[in-house]
Order: structure tokens, then C-alpha cells, then sequence
């Protein structure tokens, strides 16, 4: 993903592929799409707290440093997106809880959709943030998500699958929010890719879920089709 030319090219071969009704991303890549004429007619939805950078010590003072809500609302995008990573080890997950809810109201207040991706996580023995995907993390995150703020009218959320699928119809119990599926990383190899095509499949079926959010997995996918991989996940809708 460090050749932003190569994939931005993915990008505009993703969007223009039937199905596909949009792209969630951070400013600069909107920015590029729009220029590009790569966003008429599809949905944009801006990523809003970029600051909790990978593997820095202040990862999980997760700032809001992308997109604000004003922003959002002034360049007419349809959605924003958030972050939310908690490790109950960590005083850095309080500040951005406090800031996510903040960041819910206001774009209630808009009137803005907002995808919240929760996940509990922690720190492996090399200090490296590990998220947590079993079905008892997974319900937790989601319960806690779901009350952020004074509303829930406008929250969507962005939901991993547990790394048991069969879980997922009692994690999905927990909320009664419309929620998307992310992508994860399927790990290498096509049967990876197959096997997570397979665990959407199912989740799709759940009563709350309605679409998927996806990134690496169809942009890179193991076999390079990225219009093949796209049209695989659209079909499972």
C-alpha cells in the first residue's frame, strides 16, 4: 500500500465494479478519488481518528487527527468512520472512548452516520497491540460501542468476525445497531481468501448485518484479480 499510484489504480477498479456503493477512507485518499472523478455517484465515508499510529506508545490515545464531523458535513460526504480499540491495561483507551462519544454526539447533531469499529485488545510479550477476536471480546466491544453517546440514532458499526464464525450469531445479539463486516487479514494464499469469503457468507445471513467493508483482502488479493475478488464479495450481498 506505499505506492499510493498503484493503489489508487485498485481503487478506481474496486468502485467501478457493480455492487461496490462506495469507499471509506482518509482525507488524502478521498481527496485523490475525487480529483480523479473515481467517487460520482458512490458513497464517502472519511476516517476520523488517525493519531493512535501502529505500534507507538501512545497507540491507544487513538486523537482525532482525520476528518471532523464539520469537515464531513462541508464536503458533503455521506458517513464518517471511527476507531476504537480498549485495552483495560491502558489509560490512552479512556481518552479515546471520551473522544469517540464526543465525536458521536456531534455527528448526530449533523444528522451523519458514523461506523464505529470496536475492538478489545492487548499487548503481547514484545509489546506489539493484538486484538482480541473471540466471541467474548467481540460482545464486549460491541456493547460498549453501542452506548457511546447520547444518541444511537446515527450509529452504524463495523464489525470483525470472531474467530469462530459459528459465534457470530450470539455476538450479534448483543446490539440491536445495523453493523458492517470488516475485512481482517485473511492471512496468504487464496485458500485464506476462500475461507474468509466463506465467513461473510454467513455473517451476511445475520438479521442486523447489512454489507461489508473491505480493504486488503480485495485490493490485494493472493491471486492479484482485484475485479474478481471485488465481484466475489458483491455476490454474497
Amino acid at each position: 500500500m506505499a505506492n499510493r499510484a498503484d493503489l489508487l489504480r485498485r481503487l478506481c477498479l474496486a468502485l467501478s465494479r457493480p455492487g461496490v456503493d462506495g469507499v471509506l477512507a482518509s482525507a488524502d485518499v478521498l481527496d485523490d478519488l475525487l480529483l480523479l472523478g473515481a467517487l460520482d455517484d458512490r458513497l464517502a465515508i472519511g476516517s476520523m481518528n488517525r493519531g493512535g499510529l501502529a505500534g507507538a506508545s501512545f497507540e491507544l490515545d487513538d486523537r482525532f487527527t482525520g476528518h471532523r464531523p464539520q469537515d464531513l458535513a462541508r464536503l458533503g460526504f455521506d458517513a464518517g468512520k471511527l476507531l476504537l480499540r480498549i485495552d483495560p491495561g491502558d489509560p490512552g483507551s479512556l481518552r479515546t472512548l471520551h473522544a469517540a462519544a464526543r465525536a458521536v454526539d456531534e455527528m448526530a447533531a449533523l444528522s451523519l452516520p458514523v461506523f464505529v469499529e470496536p475492538f478489545l485488545c492487548r499487548r503481547d510479550a514484545a509489546g506489539l497491540l493484538r486484538n482480541d477476536l473471540s466471541a467474548e471480546a467481540v460482545t464486549t466491544s460491541l456493547a460498549v460501542a453501542s452506548g457511546l453517546g447520547g444518541t444511537s440514532a446515527y450509529t452504524w458499526l463495523k464489525v470483525p468476525v470472531t474467530d469462530d464464525p459459528d459465534d457470530m450469531a450470539r455476538v450479534m445479539q448483543t446490539t440491536t445497531l445495523p453493523a458492517v463486516l470488516l475485512g481482517g487479514d485473511p492471512g496468504p494464499g487464496q485458500d485464506a481468501q476462500e475461507q474468509a469469503y466463506e465467513k461473510w457468507r454467513g455473517a451476511l445471513r445475520l438479521p442486523t448485518v447489512r454489507g461489508l467493508v473491505v480493504g486488503r483482502t480485495l485490493l490485494y488479493p493472493a491471486d492479484g484479480d482485484v475485479a474478481g475478488a471485488v465481484d466475489t464479495a458483491a455476490s454474497l450481498l
